[in-house]
């Protein structure tokens, strides 16, 4: 067969039946990722390869139903779930789909001898067997130049325990977490910006310079730390994590953000160097980062504050509350504990009482599919045409059986506010902070205005940290957890504030949590540090751009047990790196701690669950150097798959289409969830 070149609305053009070239594949490619690709179809009755030109992005079971048995797109619509089920899930499967990319990457990079080279990779739904995958590959292998170097990309793990038993001679592969690790360019968050480069070899060398970062700069460096003011926009030379809490804070900032890591060699040879003007943008699919010199008339001086829109919060509710039990919290109850206490709470009740909306997510339609039940009693191990009651069984038992919250007090808006107002000093501390804030003029001629409120702010926190309970005060929160948490050696005291988790102000990272706490005297000391981060100069500052009053700011507290953990991490349902993938949950995971992942510190594993269909797949390794042990890739699944039912539940609306953020530790055949909130994206 030869190249089609029809142009009827349901044909592409392709190449069947003869060996791909290079040249051809470039003729035939569309991209995704910065990667060039193309669509492979092995027809097994007419014993044809199918290349397909890709650029449009045309599906696989479209040309398949309209190109080679000549359906209508109507007949495939109603029709595609059964269709699906033949054409990835069937063992004695007509078609095997497949998708060919081409890569150029040095050999010390990823271990293979060329520059340039062709990965084939399953659909990640498909459930291939080993002797499938062979066949594949060496059918594919037959029909492309041989002077092309081939790799198999196992699409999953399961495909990778397959890899692992054929011998690589036979079947050279490469995995997603070594492509990932040799990525030149990842974009994290799409967007445009108009600054000045700012270029740092090192955090040493950022924390040496004595010019601060204004808003209008771009930050060029190797990490950058999560404590950096608002910025314009952000490059990262090594690789990094979405969900780190810069990262996190730059989508709440809705500012480009990339990894580019080669990004200071093209600076360099571009002429820019510090200092420079420049415009800078970040696509969602591009293949690099898009910097250019600002023209003469583009490079005013930026005005001296960001423009902003005011951030809307609910006022705390500071009526005198008890130090109350999570589990006696619910969702509205965060105008008095805090939004993180609230989720909590909530999560608390959920865990042994079940949701009324736990097949929010699987309810809705996704055209030409009515909804997603099918998938969810797959993923449940319920029958396939199982009804909503039985469903909502399933799901509640997998809830139960795997997930807890760990028992936890919350010390509520009105005990901090009792504190405050319990010292002359430190109300007057406060109270000069506040009109700082609002006069937005400094009390001393040539300081800034800036310098003048982190002043104010350390003496605040001073005075915080220094102030002795008030022996009422002191005696309330001993005798709760004396009653909520005897027994717990080891207490994390964490901060849940009303200003945090906003539309366009996450706070990520800003306040205090204080792990290790153990004995009556650490407790108390931990709780005085949390109240003392809501005035940190950083916190305040950040707030005061969001247009957020300092005298509608309050911090609750929660004293928790602290659970041991072999794997923590962090998760988000959604895919960062894709905002139009609704089938999969991100995950960050370290063997040590959750705050190695949100803090940037250390490069976590990173991970991809399907909920809809099953599986998962490494999409990094980070610095842990081995992947994780199939039992507890086994327990991160079910994790993942509960994330989603929580999602429905969180929900604010009847799309259930906002994703929520968890962090999360493993012990044993175990599940804590140590925090949940929305995780607000860019859009």
């Amino acid at each position: 067969m030869t190249r089609s070149d029809r142009n009827d609305a349901t044909t592409r053009p392709r190449l069947a039946g003869e060996k791909l070239t290079l040249e051809e594949f470039s003729e035939l490619a569309g991209q995704v990722g910065g990667y060039p690709y193309v669509k492979v179809v092995l027809d097994r009755d007419e014993s044809v390869l199918h290349f397909i030109d890709s650029a449009d992005g045309t599906l696989h079971v479209r040309y398949i139903a309209c190109e080679i048995l000549g359906m209508s797109i109507d007949e495939l619509a109603r029709g595609l779930d059964s269709f699906n089920d033949d054409v990835y899930r069937n063992p004695d499967r007509r078609f095997y789909l497949g998708t060919l990319a081409r890569h150029t990457r040095r050999a010390a990079e990823i271990g293979h001898e060329a520059d340039t080279f062709l990965s084939l990779e399953t659909v990640d739904v498909d459930t291939m067997s080993q002797d499938m995958l062979r066949f594949f590959y060496h059918r594919v292998r037959e029909h492309i130049d041989p002077s092309l170097p081939l790799v198999l990309k196992p699409a999953g793990h399961e495909q990778e325990g397959y890899l692992a038993r054929i011998p690589e001679t036979e079947i050279p592969r490469v995995l997603s977490h070594e492509l990932y690790s040799a990525a030149s360019y990842v974009p994290l968050n799409a967007g445009t910006a108009h600054g000045r480069l700012r270029v740092f070899g090192s955090e040493d060398e950022y924390r040496a310079d004595p010019e601060p970062l204004e808003w209008h700069d771009i930050v060029v460096m190797p990490r950058v730390p999560e404590d950096i003011p608002r910025v314009s926009g952000i490059i990262h030379t090594e690789h990094t994590t979405p969900l780190s809490h810069i990262n996190v804070m730059a989508a709440g900032w809705r500012i480009p953000n990339a990894v580019g890591v080669e990004a200071v060699e093209r600076i360099d040879r571009a002429g820019l160097g510090d200092r420079c003007w420049v415009h800078y943008r970040v696509e969602a699919d591009g293949g690099e980062l898009l910097l250019e010199a600002a023209r003469p008339g583009d490079r005013e001086e930026a005005p001296p504050t960001p423009p902003t829109d005011r951030v809307a919060v609910d006022l705390p509710d500071l009526t005198p509350t008890p130090v109350t039990p999570l589990s006696a919290l619910r969702e509205g109850d965060h105008v008095r504990f805090g939004t993180k206490a609230a989720n909590l709470g909530e999560l608390t009740h959920l865990l042994q009482h079940g949701s009324p909306r736990w097949l929010g997510f699987y309810s809705v339609p996704r055209p030409p599919r009515d909804n997603l039940l099918r998938y969810l009693a797959r993923q449940l191990g319920a029958p396939e045409d199982a009804d909503r009651t039985e469903l909502d069984a399933a799901a509640q038992l997998l809830v139960k059986e795997y997930a807890h919250v760990p028992r936890g007090i919350v010390l509520p808006f009105s005990l901090q506010q009792r504190f405050l107002d319990s010292s002359a000093e430190l109300r007057t501390a406060v109270d000069r902070l506040d009109s700082a804030l609002r006069d937005g003029t400094s009390l001393h001629e040539g300081t800034r205005i800036e310098e003048r409120i982190e002043e104010l702010c350390l003496d605040a926190q001073r005075l915080i940290r220094d102030t002795p309970l008030p022996d009422p005060i002191r005696t309330e929160i001993d005798r709760a957890i004396d009653r909520h948490l005897y027994g717990a050696r080891v207490q994390v005291v964490r901060s849940s504030s009303n200003a945090e988790d906003l539309a366009g102000f996450s706070a990520a990272g800003l306040y205090e949590s204080v792990a290790d706490a153990s004995g009556t005297d650490a407790v108390l000391d931990a709780v005085r540090e949390v109240w003392a981060s809501l005035f940190s100069p950083r916190a305040v500052l950040l707030r005061r751009q969001a247009g957020i009053p300092l005298d509608h700011c309050r911090m609750a507290v929660i004293v928790q047990e602290q659970v041991g953990a072999t794997v923590g991490g962090v998760l988000v349902t959604c895919n960062p790196l894709s905002p139009q993938d609704f089938r999969n949950v991100y995950l960050n995971i370290s063997p040590r701690s959750v705050t190695d992942v949100v803090s940037g510190r250390g490069a976590p594993l990173q991970y991809l669950c399907n909920t809809m269909e099953g599986g998962s797949r490494t999409v990094s390794l980070g610095t842990a150097g081995t992947d994780l042990d199939a039992g507890t890739k086994d327990l991160v699944r079910r994790l993942a798959l509960i994330s989603r039912l929580l999602q429905s539940h969180f929900s604010p609306d009847e799309t259930y289409a906002t994703p929520v953020d968890i962090e999360w530790a493993i012990e044993g055949d175990q599940i804590s969830l140590l925090q949940l909130r929305p995780f607000r994206t860019a859009g």
